[in-house]
């Protein structure tokens, strides 16, 4: 158990450490204001949160540093609240207020925000495709031959495929097969539309359209593709260069990882729980970020789990600001699906 001094001197030195990047030491910590103890004090305190695990001396400096577990603590027992600045508001309800017309752009745009405001690597698991839903089916006429299928969810994704236009297919043609399929698949989750589309619906475009065999070979080609795990990053190049990553071998499997934006992360974010998480150092699944922190919050519509939006930078995290920016982000896209619904 820490006495409240103890509590007081981890505070500081996890503090400093996240603003500096630099060791410090009981002289140091003797003149913050918030201070009121003598460094022979202080430096006897310090010896009992080392033997504790909860500091650690570096090889370069006769100062201290944070631990692994000195972050945890301070993640779960330190933290205060913290109230965004009117630039980091201003900045949300700005992205949020523009004018744009489908949820994968907002998306894109929260990214981009998160890395900007932090200077950390933000990622966005785009909303869950096991879990989305047809909205409407709409075909959109480019010229005499070819025309662009359009398949919208509930979500406000949209995946659009152009397709060269059966000869001697009219349009009162193409408004039959929308309407079928309109009828049939709207409000279906898209993982049984394939199913639906070869059940219900192949033999009502037999029985209504004149070229049924190209129209459903095509069909079955674009729904049935794989609906991947869609990730937004914002900021790629951020966490590497923080001044906590000057190891080239660290530096290059970060690199790798992001750069691939391989199935692990979207896996790893698709599998999170609800609410807001932080991972801090070898708490992380994937090697790669075993030096990192990671910071998780998932967002919803109508209390449906819709996607994750997390933080990826060094455990030298300014936790109370980034937890504060990830509880309004995630509200704010919550909010912006609702809407979107509606």
């Amino acid at each position: 158990m820490l006495t409240e001094r103890q509590l007081r001197i981890l505070q500081v030195i996890v503090d400093d450490f996240i603003e500096t990047a630099q060791p410090i030491g009981s002289r140091a910590i003797s003149t913050k204001q918030e201070v009121s103890y003598s460094a022979a004090t202080i430096r006897n305190d310090m010896a009992e949160l080392e033997q504790l695990g909860l500091i650690e001396k570096t090889h370069t400096s006769s100062g201290r540093v944070p631990s692994e577990k000195g972050y945890r603590f301070y993640v779960d027992h330190l933290l205060t609240p913290f109230h965004l600045s009117r630039q980091d508001t201003s900045a949300i309800k700005q992205t949020f207020s523009a004018n744009m017309r489908e949820m994968e752009e907002v998306v894109q745009q929260s990214a981009a925000l998160l890395s900007e405001l932090t200077n950390y690597t933000s990622i966005i698991l785009g909303p869950e495709m096991l879990e989305t839903k047809l909205k409407h089916i709409q075909i959109l006429t480019l010229s005499d031959f070819t025309a662009v299928l359009l398949l919208v969810t509930d979500t406000g994704h949209v995946e659009h495929k152009s397709f060269r236009i059966p000869d001697g297919m009219h349009h009162s043609e193409m408004e039959r097969v929308v309407n079928i399929l309109n009828d049939r698949l709207a409000g279906v989750p898209l993982m049984m539309v394939p199913g639906r589309l070869r059940t219900e619906v192949q033999e009502l475009l037999k029985q209504h359209t004149e070229n049924f065999d190209t129209i459903f070979a095509y069909l079955r080609s674009f729904i049935d593709s794989d609906q991947p795990l869609k990730l937004y990053f914002g900021g790629k190049a951020n966490i590497l260069m923080q001044p906590d990553f000057q190891d080239i071998n660290k530096i290059r499997s970060l690199y790798t990882m992001i750069e691939e934006e391989g199935e692990s992360l979207a896996h790893l974010l698709r599998g999170e729980q609800n609410g807001l998480h932080v991972a801090i150092g070898t708490e992380n699944k994937l090697d790669a970020m075993q030096d990192c922190s990671f910071v998780t919050a998932s967002y919803s519509a109508d209390g449906v789990h819709m996607g994750t939006v997390a933080l990826l930078g060094p455990t030298r995290m300014e936790y109370s600001r980034v937890l504060s920016l990830m509880h309004v982000l995630s509200n704010k896209l919550t909010s912006a699906y609702q809407d979107w619904q509606k």
